[in-house]
C-alpha cells in the first residue's frame, strides 16, 4: 500500500505550509500529493506550482470538477500538467454537488453518472491525439451545421495514458467508476465496512469491463492526527466541525451523499439529526451530535502504533492508496504527522 497526501483547498491561511508539507511528503517518498478545488482555488495552478517545486511525487486533482470546464478544456490541462512535470500527473474527476454546480457554474446537475461518462469518454479520446469528434446525449462535436470542425490536441503528454480517477460515494457511481476509470477517490471510508460501501460496487464494474480490481487504485482520504492513545476522544473531537459539515450541511436535505453514506455505515439516526441541527443553524449541535465512532473509523487518530493497526485494517480491506490529511495546528504538527505516516506503513509492514 502506498501513501498519499491531500492538501486540500488553497487560501485558507497555509499556502506556505502547505507547500512545505508537499515538499517533506516527496522527500519521505509519497506516490502522491492531491489538490482540491470547490469554488476558491482551482486546483490546476496549485498542482503547476507544487509540481514546480518538487521531484518525484506525482501531483493530481482531487478533484477537477465536472461542471466548471469543457471535457476538451480538461484534456489539454491534464497534457500540459503532464508534460511541465514529467510524467507525474493524475487526472481527478468528479461532478461536485447540486449546490456549487448549479449555484456557482451555472449548470443543472441532472443525470450526473451519464455526463460523467462522457465527460470521460472525450477527456481519454482528445488525449490520444486524433482528431477529436463525438456524438453524446450532452456533448456533440463538432456542433452540427456550423463551422467547427474537428482538430487535434497539438501538446504531447508525457505519457500516453494518464491515470484518471473518479470521486465516488454512491454505489451506481462506485460501479461506473470501476467500469471506466482507473482509480476511486473516496472519502469517510471505514476499513470495517469499505467492502459493503465501496468494493464490492467497483469490483462489479470492473467485471462489467471485462477486469479485475489488479492494477485499480483503491484511493481513500483520511485525515490523521498524531497524540497520545489516551486522549483518542479529545483527538477525535478536532473533526466534529469536519465530519458535521459534510453529513450535516454538505448538498440539501434530499440530496446529501455524505449523508447517505453515513447511513449506509449504520448511522442512520445519528445522521439525521446532524442534518437536522446543521440545516436549522445549531452547527455547534450538529457537531456535537457526531459520534465519537463514526470518527474515528473515518480518521488515523493516536500513537503510531494505533495508527499502523488502523492501515494494516485499509490495506486488508482493499485499499491500494491511502491518501493522509495531516492535521495540526502549526507546520511543525502537520510534519511530525506526515512522518507519523511513513513510519506507521513500515511498522504495519506494508512499506
Amino acid at each position: 500500500m502506498q501513501l498519499g497526501i491531500n492538501l486540500g483547498y488553497w487560501g485558507a491561511g497555509m499556502d506556505a505550509d502547505n507547500l512545505a508539507v508537499a515538499q517533506e511528503a516527496d522527500r519521505l517518498g509519497y506516490a502522491v500529493c492531491w489538490a482540491a478545488e470547490a469554488y476558491g482555488s482551482d486546483a490546476a495552478t496549485v498542482l503547476t506550482w507544487v509540481a514546480a517545486q518538487t521531484e518525484r511525487i506525482d501531483v493530481g486533482s482531487a478533484i477537477f470538477q465536472i461542471p466548471a470546464r469543457q471535457p476538451a478544456m480538461t484534456a489539454m490541462t491534464a497534457a500540459t500538467l503532464d508534460s511541465l512535470s514529467k510524467g507525474r500527473f493524475r487526472l481527478g474527476l468528479g461532478v461536485s454537488g447540486p449546490q456549487v454546480s448549479e449555484g456557482w457554474y451555472g449548470v443543472k446537475f441532472d443525470k450526473p453518472l451519464a455526463r460523467t461518462r462522457e465527460y470521460v469518454e472525450i477527456v481519454r479520446k482528445a488525449m490520444t491525439r486524433e482528431r477529436l469528434s463525438y456524438e453524446g446525449q450532452h456533448w456533440t462535436l463538432p456542433l452540427p451545421g456550423g463551422p467547427g470542425k474537428p482538430i487535434k490536441l497539438t501538446v504531447h503528454p508525457q505519457r500516453e495514458h494518464i491515470p484518471l480517477y473518479i470521486a465516488a460515494i454512491g454505489p451506481k457511481n462506485l460501479e461506473q467508476t470501476g467500469e471506466i476509470a482507473d482509480g476511486a477517490l473516496l472519502i469517510f471510508p471505514s476499513a470495517d465496512h469499505l467492502e459493503d460501501t465501496a468494493i464490492r460496487h467497483l469490483r462489479a464494474g470492473r467485471e462489467k469491463a471485462g477486469k479485475t480490481l489488479d492494477g485499480f487504485d483503491v484511493c481513500p482520504t483520511l485525515p490523521l492526527a498524531l497524540g497520545d492513545d489516551k486522549d483518542v476522544t479529545t483527538l477525535a473531537d478536532t473533526f466534529r466541525p469536519y465530519t458535521a459539515l459534510y453529513v450535516g450541511g454538505m448538498g440539501s436535505r434530499k440530496q446529501n451523499f455524505y449523508n447517505q453514506l453515513a447511513q449506509r455505515m449504520g448511522y442512520e439516526a445519528e445522521a439525521a439529526e446532524i442534518q437536522d441541527k446543521y440545516l436549522s443553524g445549531d452547527k455547534q449541535g450538529a457537531g456535537a451530535a457526531v459520534p465519537h465512532d463514526l470518527i474515528d473509523r473515518t480518521t488515523l487518530l493516536g500513537s503510531v502504533d494505533r495508527i499502523a493497526d488502523r492501515m494494516k485494517a485499509y490495506a486488508a480491506a482493499g485499499v491500494t492508496t491511502l491518501t493522509l490529511a495531516p492535521a495540526g495546528f502549526t507546520l511543525d504538527e502537520r510534519l511530525a504527522a506526515l512522518r507519523a505516516g511513513t513510519e506507521a506503513l513500515e511498522r504495519a509492514g506494508l512499506a
